[in-house]
C-alpha cells in the first residue's frame, strides 16, 4: 500500500457494486465501529452500494494528553475556533481523495459516490466535499463542525453545491456541543448549499431512529443509480 492508501473494512452488495459509501469514523475508533450500520440500514438484498470504513492513522493527540490513537487529526484544545489541526485536516483530506480516485478507478463515477463521517469524519467528510472538484451523490456529517470554526473553509468548490448535505447531531452532546454543528449548518446554508439540518435526543451517539432516516436518505441520493 502506499502512504496515501488508508487500511480499511470493505462490505460488497450481493449485486454489483454500482454506488459506493465512503464512512469516516470518529477520534479513537476504527473502521469497525461504524461497519455493523450496514445491515442496519435495511436496503434490501440488491441494492448495489458498497460500504468502505477506512481506518484513521495513529497519531499523538493532544486533547487527551498526547495519548497516540486513531485520528484524522490533532485536536488542539476544545476551543472550536483553535480545534483541530488544519495541516492534519489536510493530509488526511489527500488520503479521503485517494479513497475516491480508488472508487472511480474501479468503475464508479463520483456522481455515484456518498462521502460520510461521524465526529473528526464528519468534519472529514464536510471538509473534503466542499473543496472537491467532482460531484458527489451526497455528503453526510453527524455530530461534527467545521474546522475552520466559524467560517467555511478555504478553496471552497461551487461543484457540490447542489449536491444534499445531511447534518446530524445530538442536542444532548457532550463532545461537539450542539451549536458548533448549528454554526455549520448556517454557513453552508447561507452560502447556498443544499444542506438538511435534523437533530436528535441523543449525546455524542447514533440512534436506531436515526439510521432509519439515514436509510430513507441514502436511498434517495442514490436513487439514480440502477
Amino acid at each position: 500500500m502506499s502512504e496515501t492508501t488508508l487500511e480499511r473494512i470493505t462490505i460488497e452488495p450481493s449485486a454489483t457494486a454500482k454506488a459506493c459509501v465512503i464512512w469516516l469514523h470518529g477520534l479513537g475508533d476504527s473502521g469497525a465501529g461504524f461497519a455493523p450500520v450496514v445491515p442496519a440500514l435495511g436496503l434490501g438484498n440488491n441494492h448495489g452500494i458498497r460500504f468502505v470504513f477506512p481506518h484513521a492513522p495513529e497519531q499523538a493527540v493532544t486533547i487527551n494528553g498526547g495519548y497516540v490513537m486513531r485520528a484524522w487529526y490533532d485536536i488542539k484544545s476544545m476551543d472550536l475556533h483553535d480545534r483541530a489541526d488544519m495541516a492534519g485536516v489536510k493530509q488526511s483530506e489527500q488520503q479521503v481523495l485517494a479513497l475516491i480516485e480508488e472508487q472511480i478507478n474501479d468503475g464508479i463515477p463520483s456522481e455515484n459516490i456518498v462521502l460520510a463521517g461521524f465526529s473528526q469524519g464528519g468534519v472529514m467528510s464536510l471538509f473534503t466535499a466542499l473543496r472537491l472538484p467532482k460531484k458527489l451523490a451526497g455528503i453526510m456529517a453527524l455530530s461534527c463542525y467545521l474546522p475552520s470554526g466559524d467560517a467555511l473553509p478555504d478553496g471552497l468548490s461551487d461543484v457540490n453545491k447542489t449536491t444534499p448535505i445531511l447534518q446530524h447531531h445530538g442536542i444532548d452532546d457532550e463532545v461537539v456541543p450542539l451549536n458548533a454543528g448549528a454554526v455549520a449548518h448556517d454557513l453552508l446554508l447561507n452560502a447556498g448549499f443544499n444542506t438538511h439540518w435534523q437533530t436528535y435526543p441523543m449525546g455524542h451517539s447514533v440512534l436506531p431512529e436515526q439510521l432509519r432516516d439515514i436509510s430513507v436518505w441514502l436511498q434517495t441520493v442514490l436513487a439514480h443509480v440502477k
